[in-house]
């Protein structure tokens, strides 16, 4: 919201006021004024007139009233406020430039001359288009038809892998991504390829981030090389994968990037098959770029901020491509970032090989806050490189575990993790710690940094609702909010193999952005519909009663769980899918729908499946054993 528009305001000189001398029979509490809860006349958009009945005792004088509102509960006239005048008893002013798809909160208020603020008690207030004028979206999953580069000004989310979000200052969101296209349309043009959106729904294509790869990649894997006895390489065969992006203060954005060097450690040759020299493959790098402006896409390369680094001395011998047991500890790809609330900065990475790494940041240089020996030696040598903070396998190397994003909420901090191969399997876990370092413990009690293991719940799977195809390969995500409260989840999905009779159609990548809901203990639920800015009008117990698809997302390695069927009959009785015979209930001011004692948390969000789009109510909630429930709302 930009700004707040007064209505009738009064002069800053002090105006006595009062009403209402005919007060014998009314009760006007400590500070003679009795105001009544507000109520809604009317709601168009981001406006809304509210009005509220003020009774005044005879001998009470006030300099102001009106109404006062806020995002936060219990507003007070230090927040967002509007004043008017009493007319027969009546208060009335319109609030407007309302963001949409927000809930406010607003009371009445009088200020007493040399005394108290009286207030109301509050209404709810959602600000929020008429579902009746909701336009969905309509570009298409299968975007196989505009994949050219020639046609990426229509990509809007077509093309997506490994997205970084960040909220920057003037107002757009900013993605970043691995390069990674279908038909490898982005090849020749740049990396690190970026696009934004003002809404999160139409994204606008902004192209590469970095021309060409630095310099100091190639230097420094020779000088590593060099000092190592191994032949240098003329021109290293080099990914680019999985940045970050974060703003760190006002007017300054950082960009942790990852360059992956993949020729064979012992020869420097390409690593194929037919070159393979019983050794394994180079290191990657982590790197940062800057910018005051997200908008110009001009980034400042700052150089290398750390790489992979190994415990095993010069000990890179691999006896054949089967064999798994990583020579690196730690693999420096997948960055994440995160600013602590006590102002300490640390880069979160790591892939598959011994887990995933903290490492503390200096603030003012973006760089490690301590010096960085030689990436190799032994674990005491290398301590420097990070501490582990989760692991699937405390005695595997090659553990199906990558693409670390961590954020702060109330107290805790967020890790989620993708696991498992990117293809199809992809899947995304969370767990939580009151420390930046750990430990890292699920929701079924599993301390993943000391002793590793399994994460749940379970946040995301291959699925598919009927009549789709569904998605496959959901994970490697950025998690964000939009500083109001809400929270987001972006990654990639791939569609199924074989559709539309399209051998190569499990390359399609379309970027997935769904809201999250936070259970009432704390744990992040990504809806299962992607995110289409459908207006969040509060949802009553009435709509509930209907059909409804329900997915059962407990973990099954490669398979797209598939919808069954579940009934809520107006009765308040269940029939269909997995809670046969039980019965629900819903608490509308939570819009939590319950059923046999499975708390499902509601939005309203896109039916994507239906033609033509439209909204429809979806859910998302834990169950025993700690599965997760998604579903949706039939027409």
């Amino acid at each position: 919201m930009k700004q707040f528009y007064w209505i009738n305001i009064l002069l800053a000189c002090v105006c006595l006021l009062g009403a209402c001398d005919d007060d014998d029979n009314t009760d006007f509490g400590p500070n003679g004024i009795l105001i009544e809860t507000p109520q809604v006349l009317q709601m168009t958009g981001s406006e809304a007139t509210v009005s509220a009945n003020i009774s005044v005792r005879g001998d009470v004088r006030y300099t102001s009233l009106g109404f006062c509102y806020s995002m936060a509960t219990n507003p007070t006239i230090y927040d967002a406020t509007v004043e008017s005048t009493l007319e027969n008893g009546t208060v009335t002013a319109t609030l407007k430039d309302l963001a949409l798809q927000t809930t406010y909160y607003v009371r009445a208020f009088a200020c007493i001359y040399e005394g108290a603020t009286v207030y109301s008690d509050e209404l709810r207030l959602a600000s929020d288009e008429t579902l009746a004028d909701y336009q969905a979206p309509t570009y298409p999953d299968d975007y196989s038809a505009i994949a050219g580069w020639d046609q990426r000004a229509q990509w809007n989310l077509a093309n997506v892998h490994d997205p970084s979000v960040v909220l920057a200052e003037d107002g757009y969101y900013y993605m970043y991504q691995t390069d990674a296209s279908y038909g490898n349309a982005h090849e020749g043009h740049g990396h690190f390829h970026a696009r934004r959106s003002k809404d999160l729904v139409n994204w606008e294509y902004l192209g590469a981030s970095m021309s060409e790869a630095p310099a100091w990649v190639a230097e420094k894997v020779n000088e590593y090389r060099t000092s190592l006895e191994l032949p240098t390489i003329e021109n290293p065969s080099l990914g680019y994968w999985a940045p970050v992006v974060r703003k760190v203060q006002n007017g300054l954005y950082r960009m942790y990037y990852s360059i992956v060097v993949s020729n064979y450690l012992g020869s420097g040759a390409a690593s194929t098959e037919e070159n393979f020299d019983n050794t394994w493959t180079e290191r990657a790098f982590i790197g940062l770029m800057e910018t005051n402006d997200p908008a110009s896409n001009n980034w400042t390369d700052k150089g290398m901020v750390l790489c992979s680094s190994s415990d095993r001395g010069t000990d890179w011998s691999r006896p054949s491509l089967t064999d798994y047991d990583a020579y690196f500890k730690w693999n420096a790809i997948d960055p994440s970032y995160i600013i602590t609330p006590e102002g300490t900065h640390y880069l979160i990475y790591g892939s598959w090989h011994s887990g995933i790494a903290a490492v503390e940041i200096d603030a003012n240089t973006g760089m490690p806050a301590n010096t960085l020996p030689n990436p190799w030696g032994t674990a005491d040598d290398i301590a420097a490189y990070g501490t582990l903070i989760a692991t699937r396998d405390m005695n595997s190397r090659w553990q199906g575990s990558e693409g670390p994003e961590i954020v702060y909420k109330d107290g805790y901090y967020y890790l989620f993790l993708a696991y498992d191969a990117l293809e199809v399997p992809y899947n995304t876990r969370v767990v939580r710690s009151q420390n930046i370092t750990g430990p890292y413990v699920g929701m079924d009690g599993t301390d993943v940094t000391a002793n590793g293991g399994n994460a749940l719940p379970v946040v995301t799977h291959p699925y598919k609702f009927a009549n789709s195809d569904g998605w496959v390969g959901i994970s490697h995500c950025a998690i964000f909010d939009d500083g109001q409260g809400n929270w987001y989840y972006a990654s990639q999905g791939r569609l199924p193999a074989g559709v539309g009779g399209n051998e190569f159609s499990n390359a399609i990548m379309m970027g997935h952005v769904r809201s999250i809901r936070w259970t009432n203990d704390g744990w992040p639920l990504v809806m299962p519909e992607r995110y289409g800015a459908v207006p969040q009008v509060p949802i009553a117990e009435e709509e509930l009663a209907g059909t409804w698809e329900i997915i059962d997302l407990s973990y099954s390695y490669g398979t797209q769980k598939e919808s069954t069927t579940m009934t809520l009959a107006a009765d308040h009785t269940v029939s269909g899918g997995t809670w046969q015979g039980s019965t629900w209930s819903y608490n509308a001011d939570n819009q939590v729908l319950t059923v046999n004692g499975t708390d499902l948390y509601l939005q309203r969000e896109v039916d994507w499946e239906a033609s033509p789009r439209t909204p429809t109510l979806v859910f998302a909630g834990y169950g025993s054993n700690y599965t997760t429930y998604w579903g949706k709302k039939n027409k």
